[in-house]
């Protein structure tokens, strides 16, 4: 064997080799093809059991996975993107409380867990980050039930109890709309923050298990909720607002308290979100920006270079939004990201953070704590009546 021949076989196999001699492979996307082999990608917010009640009336059947569907997401497309785990949002709107909030609820979770029965080869659903590791493991992609809204309780812990038991296993704790114990970040508030009720939701949700999720919720709820928490909390699609002044982003200030608590931040790809000249566009006058991939990377940085390496992670919205950044248009381009990062210097260990290990690691603290205060204590039996019976606001609800 002649020398340069000997030299180029040992390089490839140390992964050294340039991407011409990786027969045009980008090393970047060898190392991204590695991360993504091995650490199950958890993408913490994906919304196609609405897009399925919204665009298919429910049919679970008549939305086939197993085709190009119209929307951002079908099982070629999750498998293409490396996807190993993901949060199925059971989103409910803030006005359904008028029909019913519980009840529409339920059906959430009921298309939800009918994706997951149908497509038994691909899909299987996981209760605790094992049961991720577990199915990962199998070459399935795990997924996860996340309510988005806790007006879909109703202010009752016994039915907070319920839906854990049905599956779900975090819980966004405010919609668009402020709720009876908590301000929303994209409504008036009339709590200043979390009423003693919310307080009673956040140690009934550490009791469970259950992830407390601060997407959606006021800059002062972040602040009391953080004050109450025993278990780390998630941001399951927020991104930084130091970066785009956008209301449901996460203050500095908020992200520098991650180390304490244990949480992470799971970057979203909301065009206004991760764009200051989007969210600032005003309308048909000019020609309207679009947010890039380059945008989503800034923000991944910015949670990190703040909150810390442990405390990034990443949550789409796919299905959830109408438009994308330019490079994430849907399931299948998770890799591009995680290659732009792997391109600005980060590590195959910064990597499997940022695609699992760290939400794998706040879970896994979350279930430590339910276990130390099922020890503790019972459930709790607590009213909202009665512990927000001296609100001001306690009328208006």
């Amino acid at each position: 064997m002649r020398l340069p021949t000997a030299i180029l076989l040992l390089s490839i196999l140390l992964g050294t080799a340039c991407p011409a001699a990786l027969g045009g492979q980008d090393l970047h996307e060898e190392i991204v093809k590695r991360v993504l082999a091995t650490t199950p990608l958890i993408d913490g917010h994906n919304d196609l059991p609405w897009e399925i009640r919204n665009s298919a009336a429910m049919d679970v059947e008549a939305y086939d996975l197993r085709s190009r569907t119209p929307g951002h997401t079908d099982l070629e497309r999750l498998r293409a993107g490396g996807v190993g785990a993901q949060f199925w949002s059971v989103y409910v709107p803030f006005e359904a409380v008028e029909v019913g909030a519980a009840r529409v609820q339920l059906e959430e979770i009921d298309i939800a867990r009918q994706i997951i029965a149908r497509y038994p080869d691909h899909l299987e659903l996981a209760l605790s980050p094992s049961d991720i590791e577990r199915i990962f493991g199998a070459g399935k992609i795990a997924s996860m039930l996340g309510m988005e809204g806790g007006h879909a309780i109703e202010n009752s812990l016994g039915a907070l109890r319920a839906f854990f038991d049905l599956g779900v296993r975090y819980m966004t704790l405010t919609h668009g709309g402020t709720i009876d114990w908590l301000d929303s970040a994209t409504d008036e508030p009339r709590h200043d923050g979390l009423t003693t009720f919310g307080a009673e939701v956040v140690r009934e949700m550490n009791r469970l298990g259950m992830l407390v999720d601060l997407s959606h919720v006021s800059p002062k709820g972040m602040t009391d909720v953080l004050e109450v928490a025993e278990a780390p909390v998630i941001f399951s699609h927020s991104s930084a607002r130091a970066l785009t002044d956008h209301p449901r982003n996460v203050p500095d200030a908020v992200l520098r308290r991650m180390p304490e608590n244990g949480g992470v931040v799971m970057v979203t790809f909301v065009p206004s979100f991760v764009s200051e000249a989007v969210r600032t566009h005003d309308g048909p006058g000019e020609a309207a920006p679009r947010a890039t991939l380059s945008d989503v990377a800034d923000h991944v940085e910015h949670v990190r270079d703040v909150a810390g390496i442990d405390h990034v992670g990443i949550g789409s919205d796919f299905d959830g939004i109408s438009s994308t950044p330019a490079g994430l248009e849907d399931v299948s381009t998770f890799p591009a990201l995680l290659e732009e990062l792997s391109r600005r210097g980060w590590t195959e260990d910064e990597l499997r953070k940022l695609a699992g290990e760290n939400l794998l690691r706040a879970w896994r603290e979350a279930e430590a704590v339910a276990r130390r205060l099922q020890r503790e204590r019972g459930p709790s039996t607590a009213t909202i009546e009665a512990l927000d019976a001296g609100d001001p606001d306690d009328d208006e609800t």
